[in-house]
């Protein structure tokens, strides 16, 4: 197998870029392709690698298409009989006149939930620990912190800019002071799925004004969340913390049941 296969795998993964890749599970003369042979079929249909050439590419890149749409694993199964249906394999007719049949498996790998935490106070740090425990993916966008500081974060970075954000991407702003002004346009400006601001009403009403007179859209402004988090009253930063994150995944949830 070609170290290429891993290399591109690898550079997918670290853009957190959705690709699906299609292993050759079962080949019966005569195919091209052999069992472990492998592919990466990107969403645009690119298919780089080797299952089985013109016989059997328009289908899995089809395939691979609708699995990284849809997030589900398949079996195909590409032959020029069909013979009894077996539960979890789909069917395609070989258009080979050679004949063979190749036995498919496609698994999509989709980017996980990223949280981008902004801000080096204690709701910052007990957002980082209960975000890795929930399983995502977080950086701390922050000058001056280091791994002792976020030893839970599986990256840190000094600048929001230096992050692949994407519609999987949560940021929350927990700093002090008017210090969350330039961060919270930057944050405004991508395309995350969630931006909360750690901050009283008040603060959020004088910062939404701000970046209202810097010539940011009333569609930017309404995507800002503050206070962030569910109202819980009076609450330690860790509670703080855990509501933004039950908050991010009931909006997720709500987008989620309104597409489906």
């Amino acid at each position: 197998m070609s170290a290429s296969f891993f290399e591109l795998a690898a550079e997918l993964l670290a853009r957190r870029e959705p690709f699906a890749t299609a292993t050759v599970v079962r080949a019966d003369r005569p195919t091209s392709a052999k069992p472990g042979a492998k592919a990466i079929i990107t969403p645009d249909g690119k298919l780089t690698g080797w299952i089985g050439g013109s016989c059997a590419a328009p289908v899995v890149i089809r395939e691979a298409v609708a699995a990284i749409a849809d997030g589900e694993a398949r079996l195909i199964e590409i032959s020029k009989t069909s013979g009894a249906p077996r539960p979890g394999v789909r069917h395609f007719p070989m258009t080979c006149h050679s004949g063979g049949t190749l036995e498919i498996h496609i698994e999509p790998l989709l980017p996980t939930e990223q949280l981008v935490v902004l801000g080096k106070t204690p709701v910052a740090r007990a957002l980082a620990v209960l975000g890795s425990a929930l399983g995502r993916y977080v950086v701390v966008a922050e000058p001056n912190v280091t791994a002792v500081d976020f030893p839970t974060a599986d990256r840190i970075t000094t600048d929001l800019a230096d992050v692949n954000v994407d519609e999987h991407t949560s940021i929350v702003i927990a700093m002090r002071g008017d210090a969350d002004e330039d961060p919270a346009e930057a944050a405004l400006r991508t395309p995350a799925s969630y931006v909360g601001l750690v901050a009283s009403r008040t603060r959020g009403d004088v910062l939404r004004d701000t970046l209202a007179r810097r010539g940011l859209s009333e569609e930017r402004l309404r995507r800002l969340v503050y206070p962030a988090g569910l109202d819980m009253g009076h609450a330690s930063d860790e509670e703080i913390a855990l509501s933004i994150l039950a908050q991010i995944l009931m909006q997720r949830h709500a987008r989620e049941s309104l597409a489906s």
